[in-house]
């Protein structure tokens, strides 16, 4: 099976190929923007592994929830290179990839969604497999649930920007990784079973995660929210 895949949800972007059973990955940190870069990268390890986009299987990618901007970045060419190239596509949660590149078992992820909120999620990993134990939510940190699991990890950059009031909600956790982000290598190894099970879909159907619904906030609303970040 050769697998391509996007992961664009935040700061950290990364691009990665599955060529039965073995990855390869490109990335970097771009705070602004980022598909000058992805499918370079994507035509790089094309290159690397001696394979064309004929060869692809499928397409998976990073569906969020994360900035606005980056999923629609990885859905369009997801979806793009898919329809051109008449394959399936599969939409990973980028929660689930960031508690699996973690490599930590039971994992409370935490992003950044500005707006003084945080998209949050709990997992418990075992190998490749990720069991969601919280789904997620996009919340202000001081009210967001925490993960009922006893320790575990808090991670991801959500705990950067919010870490005291998000361990108030949990101080049991057993330390803070704020510097762990979702990558195109966790979404394939979270693919390819998936892709295995048919759970691939036609490229018209993909579509990213928001579980935000509003992606803007009046001034009032920002006061209100302790702040205009």
């Amino acid at each position: 099976m050769r697998l391509l895949a996007f992961e664009t949800a935040t700061r950290r972007l990364s691009v990665a190929l599955w060529q039965d059973g073995e990855l390869i990955e490109r990335s970097g940190e771009i705070a602004n923007g980022g598909s000058e870069r992805v499918l370079p990268w994507a035509r790089e390890l094309l290159a690397e592994a001696g394979i064309t986009q004929a060869q692809l299987d499928g397409i998976a990618f990073g569906a969020g929830p994360g900035g606005f901007t980056g999923l629609r970045l990885a859905c369009g060419v997801a979806q793009g290179l898919a329809w051109g190239l008449d394959l399936p596509v599969l939409p990973v949660s980028s929660l689930e990839a960031l508690a699996l590149a973690s490599g930590d078992n039971d994992v409370w992820t935490c992003l950044d969604a500005r707006m003084n909120e945080v998209y949050a999620a709990a997992y418990r990993v075992a190998g490749d497999c990720v069991t969601q134990l919280m789904g997620p939510v996009c919340l202000l940190p001081a009210v967001v649930p925490a993960p009922t699991f006893s320790g575990g990890w808090g991670v991801g950059d959500g705990f950067a920007a919010y870490g005291p009031l998000l361990s108030a909600r949990k101080p049991d956790l057993a330390g803070l990784r704020a510097d762990v982000f979702p990558t195109a290598a966790a979404v394939l190894r979270l693919a390819v079973p998936a892709f295995a099970r048919g759970e691939a879909v036609p490229a018209a159907q993909a579509r990213p995660i928001y579980v935000r619904d509003k992606v803007a906030l009046t001034t009032a609303e920002r006061m209100a929210r302790g702040g205009v970040k």
